[in-house]
C-alpha cells in the first residue's frame, strides 16, 4: 500500500484539477532547491532522496483516498478518473543521497507532464526538507566527535512523533552515526540499536552495586549509567562489576554519565579505570549534546569514547527547519523564472559542477549540457517512472558519506558559523546569461 498518498497540499491538487480541465498538461521541468541562506550551517548533506524516489515510482490513489476526495466536493470527475489511474511517468535527475551540497544548489529536478510534477511537490519536500536538516546536523556532529568516536542516537523520546524518530534514526545513520537506541528503526531499516540502561533500572534495586551485578549478569556487553547518586562512587561500583567479570572471563564494555562536569569526571573516571588496569573500559557521555556542546566539552580537557546525542539532534535545536522549495523553471514556453523580492529563482534545467581541491571546494551551477569542468553532481535516477538503478542501501550511503567527510577541507569543518563568511556558489556564464534575459522580459 503506497504510503500516505494524499500527502499533498490541496492547492496542488486544485491547480491540478484546473490544468486538467484546460487540457495543459504540457511537460515542464520543476526543481527542489535550499534557499539561501541557512543559518549556521557550513554545508548540507542531501537526504531523503531514495525516499523521494520509492514515492514517484509507487504513487497510486486507491479507492479510499479517491472517495475522500470526491466528498470533498471539489474536483471534476474527469480529475478523479485520471488520478485513479494514476502513474508517474516522468524524469528525474538527481544527486547521490548522502551528497554534500550547498544552498540553491538543485538536489533534483523532475521533468514530467505539468500535473504529474505539481501533485508531487509535498511530499518530495517534506522527505528532502526533513532528511536533509537532520543529516546535515548530525554530520556536524560527527565532525565535532571525532571520525572514530562512537556516536548513537538518543532523540526517539524528543523526536515530534514516532514517523520522524524513524527519518532521524536514518539521516543520522547516514551522516555517520554509529546505530540508534529506536529498536523500529533496527525492525524496519536494518539500522544497528544502541542502548545502555536508565536511572528507573538502578532505582529499582535495593543498592546501586546490586543494580550493577543484575545488569551484568543478564547482558551480553553491559555499559553502566554511574551517575544516577554520586558518579565517582558509582564509578568505584563499576569497577568492582569489572573485577567481577573479569574472574568470570568476560568484561565490562563501559561506563555512562550523564550530568555533570562532565569534562572533570570523565577524566577522573578514565584515571580510576586506568590505574586499576581496565583501559578497555570505555566511557560514554550523553546529556543535550549537540556538536557545540561536544566541541566545548573536548576543549575543556574532557576524554570519551562515545557520545548518546538527543534532542538537539533530533530536532535540530540550533536550525529547526530547512527552507527547501520547488518551482517550476521551465514548461513548452521555455525558461520560467520567479521574480518575487528575496524569493528569486533560477530558469532552465541545470547541472551542479564540483571542483574540489585538498584545501577547497568550489561549485558552479550551470545549464544542463553547458561545457563546463568538474564532477557533475545530477545524475539521471527515474525514466519513463521506473528507476534506472537499484535504491541505494544506508549502509553504503554511509560509507561514502564518512569518505566525504574524512576529506573536507578545513574551512567547512568549522563548527563555529559566524565565524566564516557563506560558501560561495558562482553562476555559470550560460545561466546569467538566461537570467538576465528572462528577468528583462515581461511577465
Amino acid at each position: 500500500m503506497q504510503e500516505y498518498p494524499l500527502t499533498i497540499d490541496l492547492y496542488e491538487l486544485t491547480m491540478a484539477d484546473s490544468y486538467w480541465r484546460r487540457g495543459m498538461n504540457d511537460e515542464a521541468v520543476f526543481e527542489l532547491f535550499v534557499r539561501p541562506p541557512v543559518p549556521a550551517r557550513r554545508f548540507l548533506l542531501a537526504a531523503g532522496v531514495e525516499k523521494a524516489l520509492d514515492y514517484l515510482e509507487s504513487l497510486r490513489f486507491d479507492e479510499r483516498a479517491l472517495a475522500y476526495l470526491r466528498s470533498l466536493g471539489l474536483f471534476s470527475e474527469g480529475f478523479l478518473d485520471y488520478l485513479a489511474s494514476f502513474r508517474f511517468s516522468g524524469e528525474v535527475w538527481a544527486v547521490d543521497e548522502g551528497e554534500l551540497v550547498f544552498p540553491g544548489e538543485p538536489l533534483l529536478y523532475l521533468r514530467a507532464p505539468r500535473i504529474e510534477a505539481q501533485i508531487v511537490e509535498t511530499y518530495l519536500l517534506n522527505v528532502v526538507n526533513f532528511h536533509t536538516l537532520i543529516a546535515s546536523k548530525a554530520a556536524r556532529i560527527r565532525l565535532a566527535a571525532g571520525l572514530k568516536a562512537s556516536l548513537a542516537d538518543f532523540s526517539p523520546r524528543r523526536d515530534h512523533g514516532p514517523g520522524a524518530a524513524l527519518g532521524v534514526a536514518y539521516a543520522s545513520y547516514l551522516a555517520g552515526f554509529d546505530g540508534s537506541s529506536n529498536v523500529e528503526a533496527g525492525l524496519r531499516l536494518g539500522l544497528p540499536v544502541i542502548g545502555t540502561m536508565a536511572h528507573a533500572y538502578v532505582m529499582s534495586f535495593a543498592s546501586e552495586l546490586e543494580a550493577f551485578r543484575a545488569f551484568a549478569a543478564d547482558h551480553p556487553r553491559p555499559v553502566l549509567l554511574i551517575d544516577t547518586y554520586d558518579t565517582l562512587r558509582g564509578a568505584e561500583r563499576a569497577l568492582q562489576v569489572a573485577r567481577e567479570l573479569r574472574q568470570q572471563g568476560r568484561s565490562l564494555a563501559g561506563v555512562r554519565i550523564d550530568s555533570g562536569d562532565l569534562p572533570t569526571l570523565t577524566r577522573r573516571v578514565r584515571r580510576l579505570f586506568d590505574e586499576a588496569g581496565f583501559p578497555e573500559v570505555q566511557i560514554f557521555i550523553s546529556g543535550d549534546l549537540d556538536e557545540y556542546r561536544i566541541q566545548a566539552f573536548q576543549a575543556a580537557g574532557g576524554v570519551a569514547d562515545g557520545y548518546g546525542v538527543g534532542t538537539r539532534l533530533g530536532t535540530s535545536y540550533d536550525l529547526p527547519a530547512l527552507g527547501g522549495v520547488y518551482k517550476l523553471v521551465e514548461d513548452e514556453s521555455g525558461p520560467r523564472v520567479k521574480k518575487s523580492p528575496g524569493k528569486r529563482t533560477l530558469p532552465g534545467r541545470k547541472q551542479v559542477l564540483r571542483r574540489q581541491e585538498i584545501e577547497a571546494v568550489s561549485d558552479v551551477i550551470g545549464l544542463a549540457g553547458e561545457k563546463l569542468s568538474g564532477r557533475p553532481l545530477l545524475r539521471p535516477r527515474v525514466r519513463g517512472g521506473s528507476r534506472l538503478e537499484p535504491p541505494v542501501g544506508p549502509k553504503d550511503a554511509r560509507r561514502r558519506v564518512l569518505q566525504t567527510l574524512s576529506g573536507l577541507p578545513e574551512d567547512l569543518r568549522v563548527i563555529d558559523h559566524e565565524a566564516r563568511p557563506e560558501y560561495p556558489v558562482e553562476l555559470s556564464p550560460a545561466l546569467t546569461a538566461l537570467l538576465r534575459q528572462v528577468e528583462g522580459s515581461g511577465d
